[in-house]
């Protein structure tokens, strides 16, 4: 797939998750007429060919291995989109380092004189 074409798929892949995702209406059209409700997302299905969405999607997402399958669409004339129930998100808790990160404390300034972090310079939190 060209780069254009890359791009282009993706980004109407996108959508067609983020739909799927947030409004009932459209997944289940995903369901009944997957052909028209990829073409509202700019996934044109060529006369002829069929799709198969796939919505029980389990590991972690592989966006190259779907332009792979939506390459191989286009020679076998049937298409494979995977559409996973809901968004794979991580759930791991944060570890003491990646709170340390983003948690405020204080500052030293040059006089040896300690600030909070939400203070500015001009005012002390003693």
């Amino acid at each position: 797939m060209e780069p254009r074409d890359r791009a282009a798929f993706v980004r109407s892949y996108t959508k067609v998750l983020t739909a799927a995702w947030s409004d009932d209406e459209f997944a289940s059209r995903l369901e009944t007429d997957p052909r028209a409700a990829l073409a509202e997302h700019g996934l044109e299905l060529p006369a002829g060919a069929s799709v198969r969405i796939i919505r029980n999607v389990e590991g972690e997402p592989d966006l190259d291995g779907q332009v792979t399958l939506w390459e191989a669409g286009t020679v076998s004339g049937t298409y494979e989109l995977r559409v996973p129930n809901s968004p794979q998100i991580e759930l791991r808790e944060l570890s003491e380092a990646d709170l340390e990160s983003v948690a405020g404390g204080t500052i030293e300034t040059r006089d040896d004189t300690t600030y909070c972090c939400c203070c500015s310079p001009c005012c002390c939190c003693t």
